[in-house]
């Protein structure tokens, strides 16, 4: 099914967005393009700068954001010590990069498609939204704490229908869950499709709120993870029979090799 390959490519530029407290924690680094006979929206790779010598071994790993004929982007948070060197990143600067790996999202061309973003949770969706072949049939509701210019926001805008709802407030966060669930509910009638990729807590109430409403909805995990092709076991997620039906060992799945887009009935979700 997947035809990775691990190369080494070239930064062209990592371009800070936003600022939070006066300090750059978003950033979108351009890369060239590997020579990917293809890719599908949902789908990650795993990036190594061969800066990183041995004192991190591990490679890091990022959704795809956008591919173009020239370039391939991918959107990152500086979260850990991993990120905080990404994020140093300059131009004419090496990676390994080994990719496109995973599980995509469903495409379904004519089917109206509800989009859940939580914060950095965006990045896939901005591919998806970038490849879909009628985008009209999209729509998105953005959630995020940080400020929208930390996002980019303005590129999924450009494509298709969205909003934003930025989280200041207890009531905010509320008033946007509910939204959500309005929202699925709405596309369950219709039998549209729901994709939704964030935080385990976002992805836990609109697993709730599909199930509760017998929504069609898929869910990409964020799922720590070390090697990318199943090894290491370090991603592993709980699965509902829906996935040991699919011949997958009874109780636990890697989010890398099957995943990391499950179909929400298909996986339990732990509390972070």
């Amino acid at each position: 099914m997947h035809q990775e390959q691990c190369t080494t490519l070239t930064v062209l530029d990592n371009v800070p967005f936003g600022t939070v407290s006066g300090e750059n924690l978003f950033f979108a680094l351009r890369i060239e393009r590997p020579e990917w006979a293809d890719w599908q929206p949902g789908q990650f790779v795993m990036l190594r700068p061969e800066g990183w010598a041995l004192d991190m071994m591990w490679a890091r790993p990022f959704s795809i954001c956008r591919v173009s004929k020239r370039d391939l982007v991918i959107f990152f948070q500086v979260v850990g010590r991993g990120t905080k060197r990404l994020a140093t990143l300059k131009t004419g600067d090496k990676v390994v990069l080994w990719g496109p790996l995973g599980t995509p999202f469903a495409v379904e061309d004519k089917t109206p498609t509800l989009l859940l973003a939580g914060g950095i949770g965006i990045a896939p969706l901005v591919a998806y939204a970038q490849k879909h072949p009628q985008p009209w049939n999209l729509h998105m509701e953005f959630g995020h704490r940080m400020p929208l210019n930390c996002y980019p926001f303005e590129s999924i805008n450009e494509r298709i229908t969205a909003a934003n709802h930025h989280e200041r407030s207890p009531e905010d966060l509320a008033h946007f869950l509910d939204l959500i669930e309005t929202s699925i509910a709405e596309y369950a009638e219709s039998d549209g499709l729901v994709l939704a990729c964030g935080p385990t807590p976002f992805l836990k109430a609109v697993q709730a709120f599909a199930a509760k409403h017998n929504a069609r909805c898929q869910l990409s995990l964020e799922n720590r993870m070390a090697c990318g092709v199943g090894a290491c076991l370090g991603c592993v997620t709980k699965t509902t029979e829906k996935m040991t039906a699919k011949g997958v060992a009874a109780g636990r799945a890697q989010a890398c090799e099957h995943g990391p887009v499950f179909w929400a009935d298909q996986i339990i979700l732990d509390e972070e």
